[in-house]
């Protein structure tokens, strides 16, 4: 066990030294971005849209949102996020018709990048915000949708991302991230009501960055 320990300490040694001496990395380093005026800045923004998957009350469930950030030295974003979800349709038996869950919510996002300059980062969003949820039936006759309950609460929701730099001014990224929200419940008295549980967990996301970056 002590020699793992010690052999893998060397590595990491080893593999520091050999990556703080690369030429690239000090090109990096010292490399900075340009504009048209010549002047460098430290700073820029971007919007974002996202679209992607995850299980919501045992169900398959879309997502879409969005972002609008300002990114300060090039490496952490702080702005505004929000995520819209609705999960598939499902037969309520006491209710003899479809229902589905749908909601979104919203807030603070601050999303720390690593080496940004490289082709391919690393990047880990945090939102930290508020949302809805809204219990629905479908009468499929008339195509009529009916809000049965309504119930709202906070989220905290870390994610990773691996993104690349297409071009100057478009990112893409793809990651998951992973939601908890606050203790709620949404349904009707006889059938079988959603809880937070049925919202916490992991989504997978595709994500579309456009902006001075």
């Amino acid at each position: 066990m002590k020699k793992t320990i010690i052999l893998s300490a060397l590595m990491i040694l080893l593999y520091s030294a050999a990556f703080s001496q690369d030429t690239e990395f000090e090109y990096y380093k010292s490399r900075e971005i340009k504009t048209l005026l010549g002047r460098n800045r430290e700073g820029g923004g971007y919007f974002a849209f996202t679209s992607g998957y995850s299980v919501i009350d045992g169900k398959h469930a879309v997502l879409f949102g969005g972002r609008l950030g300002w990114l300060a030295s090039h490496s952490i974003g702080i702005g505004l996020g929000a995520t819209g979800f609705i999960n598939e349709f499902h037969y309520e038996p006491s209710l003899d018709m479809d229902v589905f869950l749908t909601g979104g919510y919203g807030g603070l996002y601050i999303e720390p990048i690593f080496l940004p300059r490289f082709p391919i980062h690393l990047s880990f969003p945090v939102l930290l915000g508020a949302g809805g949820i809204s219990y629905i039936s479908k009468e499929s006759d008339i195509n009529n949708n009916l809000v049965q309950d309504s119930e709202a609460f906070l989220i905290i929701e870390p994610a990773v991302e691996l993104e690349l730099n297409l071009t100057k001014f478009f990112r893409f990224a793809i990651g998951s991230s992973y939601r908890y929200p606050t203790a709620f419940d949404v349904g009707l008295t006889g059938t079988q009501k959603a809880s937070s549980e049925s919202i916490k967990g992991v989504s997978y996301m595709v994500t579309f960055k456009f902006g001075r970056f």
